[in-house]
């Protein structure tokens, strides 16, 4: 078994605010019926209560909050708005926003759950309905009526979300994925008011679209990097998690989360997407990191020895792209410790993933040091504050850093 370190009173005083780079917010139910232009808000998502089967007590039912949006009908479930609540309801049994916690969804209550959690600034990102990069209207029929639904969501979290929090909430938007050229548009229009981050797929192929070697998504990328937007890669956003079986425990899926961001690293080292745009910066959202030694040593394996089975050209070995582009999100990893020689603390951030059932509230203080308490205090600096607040530009953060040095 991995030892885990142990924090004391002494250490939990003396820790950082935290700066944490995946958490998420349950939309409102009346986003879309706010912020869609009248003529198309009766086609437009609603939100509906009603009884929905319970799947706690087959052949019951209990009341739920249900999202309506073409044919599809979509509950809002426990498993993704599991703060305050005890492991066994980390289910995906169906819930009304009356049985949240309100830092769920209301910025004020956000922001206390995370003044009591030691957090200053979190990274926001998209819910159980619009998923985590969107990929609900990437599905949907009507891309005109999907257009605007893109575009409304990220003016309500820009706006209504992050706006009211004193920089605290740092938005990620989403984009039209079935349109690159659609896709820029928005990463200009978001950057243009602030937001330094957008969310996209890990896997684009898997959700039908063009893959990552085959030059479709070069406009995007140029987009992003001369923008400075952070392109956040968040497990599941490529709608498809892999397990053995059916019949296999759930924690043979969730425990295999990693894969998937090894697959999409392994596009983005090979593809020379970093190569082509110096400036462009990718972050992977709640998949650890103690999977990326072994797979540089076989990418460069096959760089090195000129193997046939690269099947990619690069100038120098795919492990030199990660320093100036790559960043990855640890929470419960503790061997990735042991291989800071390979890969560099700087490149290491912190999540709480607030509200999810990985999420530490109200214990992240305790569970940031359980991650970091081998290393130094500026390591830990690095990984549990400053890192995130470089990367996404977390004005506060960074002039409360430059006040302290004067």
């Amino acid at each position: 078994m991995m030892e885990r370190y142990e924090p004391t009173a002494e250490d939990l005083a003396g820790l950082p605010l935290i700066v944490s780079v995946d958490d998420h917010v349950c939309e409102p139910g009346t986003l879309w019926q706010e912020r869609l232009p009248a003529q198309h808000r009766a086609r437009g998502p609603r939100l509906e209560r009603e009884k929905w089967p319970s799947l706690r007590k087959p052949g019951t039912e209990v009341w739920a909050d249900v999202w309506y949006y073409e044919d599809e009908r979509v509950p809002m479930q426990h498993g993704y708005a599991s703060v305050g609540k005890p492991p066994n309801e980390f289910d995906l049994e169906p819930l009304t926003f009356d049985d949240m916690r309100p830092g769920v969804y209301q910025v004020d209550a956000r922001l206390a759950d995370m003044d009591t959690d030691g957090v200053e600034a979190a990274v926001c990102f998209p819910n159980n309905f619009p998923r985590f990069a969107g990929q609900r209207f990437l599905d949907a029929d009507d891309k005109e009526l999907a257009l605007l639904c893109v575009r409304a969501y990220n003016d309500w979290m820009i706006e209504d979300w992050c706006g009211p929090s004193d920089g605290r909430l740092i938005p990620s938007p989403i984009l039209p994925l079935w349109d690159v050229d659609l896709a820029v548009q928005e990463v200009e229009r978001n950057a243009a008011r602030g937001a330094t981050a957008v969310c996209f797929s890990e896997i684009p192929a898997r959700i039908g679209l063009p893959s990552m070697h085959c030059g479709y998504w070069e406009p995007l990328f140029a987009a992003c990097a001369e923008t400075g937007t952070v392109i956040n890669l968040h497990i599941g956003s490529s709608s498809k998690v892999h397990t053995t079986s059916d019949d296999a425990p759930l924690s043979v899926r969730v425990g295999n989360h990693f894969g998937n961001c090894s697959f999409s690293l392994s596009d983005w080292l090979t593809s020379g997407a970093f190569l082509r745009h110096p400036d462009l910066k990718i972050a992977f959202s709640e998949g650890q990191a103690g999977w990326v030694p072994f797979l540089l040593s076989r990418l460069d394996g096959f760089w090195r020895t000129g193997s046939a089975v690269a099947g990619f050209t690069l100038p120098e070995a795919p492990s030199s792209y990660l320093r100036d582009h790559v960043w990855f999100c640890i929470f419960d990893d503790p061997a990735i410790t042991r291989f800071l020689d390979l890969i560099p603390v700087d490149n290491l951030c912190f999540e709480t993933d607030y509200p999810h059932p990985d999420g530490s509230w109200p214990n992240s203080r305790h569970a940031a040091l359980a991650q970091t308490g081998s290393l130094t205090g500026e390591q830990r600096e690095k990984i549990l504050r400053t890192n995130a607040a470089n990367l996404y530009r977390v004005k506060r953060v960074l002039d409360a850093e430059r006040l302290a040095r004067v």
